[in-house]
């Protein structure tokens, strides 16, 4: 069932699960974000508006939408808009087409308790200024990510409300998936924040997979100041050395006290 011209409404349910009657319908969509949206009447929209609305792409078209065999995913059909030229994603610089790839599946945020992905057709492009054939840049992903941009944010925006397993419990996704939302944007937060005097820093660890697999957190603990600083793979010495190095010799140098209740092996060497 096509959804590019649907008109969705959701009417007042009865006690006993009954719809009020003599409204023709093309779909009827139930709440499950509370009870408030049960009692609530929705005017006739476009699915496809609403994306447009909230996450417009240049140069990239909705084409369509449906519903997965399983009723339990929509699935939104993209393509590029006729004429716009696909663009590199070494030089971020429009390309000659080359060939297209199998199409891929983007995951896009929930919407009414349904999984949403987008369906595209990757490019690629013979670029001449970097000498290479390559995969076309798409604005709403990152690299070889199955989460869109958009999605990431989202994850990772709850996250700072939640802890990661209630997120993900949440929003019917993977602990994994929570983790590959916040690092990048942890990392981009790193990247364009003005950290300052640090004289303290808390090292702990978390296991967020069987099989003894762990991460590595550092956080600043100074009086007033408590913020999530970095956050690592796996619990070796090796991996806490990446927080000195993403974090810089100039700050790390003034930095007074190390608390940490870790794996003993992780802090040898550091005094």
């Amino acid at each position: 069932m096509l959804l590019s011209k649907l008109s969705i409404e959701i009417w007042t349910v009865s006690p006993k699960g009954h719809s009020l009657s003599g409204r023709k319908r093309e779909l009827h969509l139930e709440a499950v974000y509370g009870g408030g949206f049960a009692a609530t009447r929705l005017r006739a929209m476009e699915l496809i508006t609403i994306l447009n609305r909230c996450h417009r792409f240049r140069g990239f078209v909705y084409q369509h939408a449906h519903f997965t065999a399983d009723k339990k995913s929509i699935e939104v059909a993209v393509r590029p808009r006729k004429g716009s030229a696909a663009v590199c994603s070494r030089c971020h610089l429009p390309a000659p087409g080359y060939d297209q790839l199998a199409e891929r599946r983007f995951e896009f945020i929930p919407l009414w308790g349904f999984l949403v992905f987008l369906l595209y057709t990757m490019r690629r492009v013979d670029c001449r200024r970097c000498g290479v054939v390559a995969v076309e840049e798409v604005p709403w992903g990152d690299g070889k990510r199955r989460l869109t941009k958009a999605y990431m944010l989202f994850l990772a925006r709850w996250a700072r409300r939640l802890s990661w397993k209630e997120t993900a419990e949440a929003f019917r996704t993977s602990w994994d998936k929570v983790f590959d939302a916040v690092e990048p944007v942890v990392t981009r937060g790193l990247e364009h924040r003005t950290l300052g005097q640090i004289d303290a820093i808390g090292v702990d660890e978390i296991q967020y997979s069987k099989g003894h697999k762990y991460l590595t957190l550092v956080y600043q603990i100074d009086l007033g100041v408590t913020r999530l600083l970095w956050i690592g793979k796996e619990r070796t010495i090796e991996s806490f050395q990446g927080f000195f190095t993403t974090i810089g010799e100039e700050i790390t140098s003034k930095t007074v006290f190390i608390c940490s209740d870790m794996w003993e092996p992780l802090l040898e060497g550091y005094p």
